[in-house]
């Protein structure tokens, strides 16, 4: 399947960090959350993508073209360096499209800018380009088929240290607990669509708003529960906490290292609620 990235949002949050660099190219350790994203795809077989471009497109696709094998493989040198040998590489059997998809489009307007190079895809697969998960892909590909929906996607705890406040009219507070004990669950970007998804797509929309609503009312939207890790870098103090988990070899997301593989938290089964009506809340996270 074809792994559609969003690619093009301008980070606003992150501007603390570099007020030039988009988002996708903000780095975790050698490489930015972007190839982080694409290497995680890349490990359960999926290595076809398509980046929806917008702010500073141009960075992206520089740093694909001068792309440096060396940064994160092991590699000798020899003849005073005229004699470069790699003993892996990262991204020899990608295929890569990059389409500009517009600098100030909503997700929906992305993904329908891309429609055309879906074209003989059944089904295939769209995130955002700054989500970490360890989630097992196969049992979502799995869940996905076995439900055959027009849109399924992953629903994940929040990470967030808030405290959600239950309390009367009056003020009385009948409750406090942290918001990640509540039954509140997010979209987490990690979508499988199929083709038809385009027929509930008008100009303009966002996707997870009215085409999403549509197929709710159709009951053609499943939601998979995904209780492991799940992080997406919205601020920089998300960079900060991910970069931590990188540099101390503790990053679950890291799923093609093999000890990361084997420490990572399991994907849980999907809820058992009636098809159609997934466990808990389920709100958006953002657009891209």
């Amino acid at each position: 399947m074809k792994v559609v990235i969003f690619c093009g949002g301008l980070g606003m949050r992150l501007r603390e960090y570099a007020d030039n660099v988009p988002k996708p190219m903000v780095p975790i350790g050698y490489r930015p959350v972007l190839w982080h994203v694409m290497k995680y795809y890349a490990h359960f077989g999926h290595k076809d993508f398509i980046l929806c471009l917008g702010y500073r497109a141009d960075a992206i696709k520089q740093y694909f073209l001068h792309y440096d094998e060396c940064v994160s493989n092991d590699f000798s040198l020899s003849k005073g360096g005229k004699d470069l040998q790699l003993f892996n590489s990262d991204i020899h059997d990608w295929n890569i499209t990059f389409a500009e998809t517009g600098m100030h489009s909503n997700i929906g307007q992305r993904l329908k800018a891309v429609e055309k190079y879906l074209v003989g895809e059944k089904t295939f697969l769209a995130n955002y380009a700054d989500g970490l998960t360890d989630l097992d892909l196969p049992k979502l590909v799995d869940f996905a088929q076995q439900h055959d929906k027009i849109a399924t996607f992953v629903s994940a705890k929040p990470n967030l240290t808030y405290h959600m406040v239950s309390a009367a009219p009056d003020g009385v507070v009948s409750d406090i607990q942290s918001i990640r004990d509540a039954a509140l669950r997010i979209n987490s970007g990690y979508f499988i669509l199929k083709q038809d998804i385009f027929k509930y797509m008008r100009e303009g929309e966002e996707l997870v708003l009215e085409p999403f609503k549509r197929l709710i009312q159709e009951k053609q939207l499943m939601a998979y529960e995904h209780n492991g890790f799940y992080a997406s870098m919205d601020t920089f103090k998300d960079k900060q906490q991910l970069d931590d988990l990188y540099a101390r070899g503790d990053a679950p997301w890291v799923v093609w290292n093999s000890k990361a593989s084997q420490s990572a938290a399991p994907a849980t089964e999907p809820a058992k609620s009636p098809a159609g009506e997934p466990a808990g809340y389920v709100a958006s996270r953002r657009d891209g």
